[in-house]
């Protein structure tokens, strides 16, 4: 017999609305991280990504790895993708890829072989952080790109907030 839907945890956040004047960091870390929102309203970890290039957005996702049922399906995977078939090349030079948290080892690793200029994450990930975190691939001697980083700073601290509140909700769905 099939279990009823799972209702996501409602998302007691609102979504940023930024001034389309200024198109800095803090506009498109807004706009991933209305992508983690939206995530969040999906019942997926909350963490969203926007690439940028020339002040327009390319490529925006957040996380659907429990709904494709594919780990691979982070949103800087999924923002590289559309970006680069945006371009019609998987080259993202001079992009800026924006995240709400640090990207782990797969999309550190795609982030460096995507070409992109820089990354700018709100909230450093100690564990599994691969961009200064509990590593940095950017630091291997032998790697053919590195990246420019902007690590933390950016709306770092609603960004850490959606994610502590977002997981302890679960923890205490779970209990």
């Amino acid at each position: 017999m099939d279990s009823p839907p799972v209702t996501p945890p409602a998302c007691p956040f609102e979504k940023r609305f930024p001034s389309q004047l200024l198109r800095d960091d803090t506009f498109f870390m807004s706009l991933a991280y209305n992508q983690a929102i939206d995530a969040w309203r999906q019942d997926e970890v909350p963490i969203g990504c926007v690439i940028a290039l020339d002040g327009e957005v390319i490529g925006s996702a957040h996380n659907t790895v429990e709904s494709a049922h594919d780990p691979t399906a982070h949103a800087e995977m999924l923002a590289i993708t559309q970006a680069a078939s945006h371009l019609g090349n998987w080259r993202l030079e001079n992009a800026t890829l924006y995240v709400t948290k640090e990207p782990c080892p797969m999309c550190s690793g795609a982030t460096l072989m995507s070409r992109v200029k820089r990354v700018c994450y709100a909230v450093p990930d100690p564990k599994m952080g691969c961009l200064g975190g509990a590593t940095n691939l950017n630091d291997l001697p032998r790697v053919n790109h590195h990246l420019e980083l902007t690590a933390g700073g950016v709306l770092e601290t609603e960004c850490r907030e959606l994610l502590q509140a977002f997981f302890k909700l679960k923890r205490a769905e779970q209990a």
